[in-house]
């Protein structure tokens, strides 16, 4: 990973220093967990979700919401988030699951299922935006968090990162749809591909009948 030196070294840690303000203001509590999700618009593959607990003092340059980052310095990042936290975990729902109940609540099992990885209990869940039900630690909804927490952006790193890692596993498995280009989103190229060739096993049956009506 490039160094940076001088005025962008320092415009870098201003930016992480006021990312860290959630980290700040809950800083009575030993173990700060960021939660966010990856995958809850594509029409294949399985929703996931990252928990991370970084330590008090760690410093990660270029930490930030995983969507304004390359996916080079995603896999960097992904990296050193994993020597450095204190704790993580990264859950997994699969299409079929999500198709049973819905991609809200499957994304809620991907987060209690991230959580339960912890090796090390959180006092306080920082969340990207949501409260996730049957969870009995203090949690902190926070609005674009994966933009304003380092926690959370960490989070969201684990959790695209492995997700589209298993996207590239379904390419080589289903050639035919790109999944390697396009994670599963609603592509042109990728709705063009289920209208000719129908949808396959990793396919959200309940995300495309708009515009596939068969089996």
């Amino acid at each position: 990973m490039r160094q940076l030196k001088g005025e962008r070294l320092e415009a870098e840690l201003a930016r992480l220093a006021a990312m860290r303000r959630y980290e700040e203001e809950y800083g009575d509590c030993q173990f700060i967990c960021g939660i966010d999700e990856a995958g809850r618009g594509p029409l294949a593959g399985p929703v996931a979700a990252g928990a991370v607990i970084l330590p008090k003092d760690c410093q990660i340059l270029y930490l930030n919401d995983s969507k304004k980052l390359s996916e080079k310095r995603r896999e960097e990042l992904f990296a050193e988030i994993r020597e450095k936290a204190v704790a993580f975990g990264v859950g997994i729902v699969s299409p079929e699951r999500i198709d049973e109940i819905n991609i809200l609540q499957a994304t809620y099992e991907a987060m209690r299922q991230a959580i339960g990885q912890l090796s090390v209990t959180p006092q306080i869940l920082l969340n990207d935006a949501v409260t996730i039900p049957q969870v009995t630690i203090r949690q902190v909804p926070i609005i674009k968090g994966d933009a304003k927490s380092v926690s959370i952006a960490a989070a969201s790193i684990l959790a695209k990162v492995t997700r589209d890692h298993m996207m590239a596993e379904y390419d080589r498995l289903y050639p035919e749809y790109g999944f390697a280009k396009h994670k599963g989103y609603g592509t042109a190229a990728h709705i063009a591909a289920i209208r000719e060739y129908g949808p396959c096993p990793i396919h959200r049956r309940t995300f495309i009948g708009n515009f596939y009506d068969g089996e």
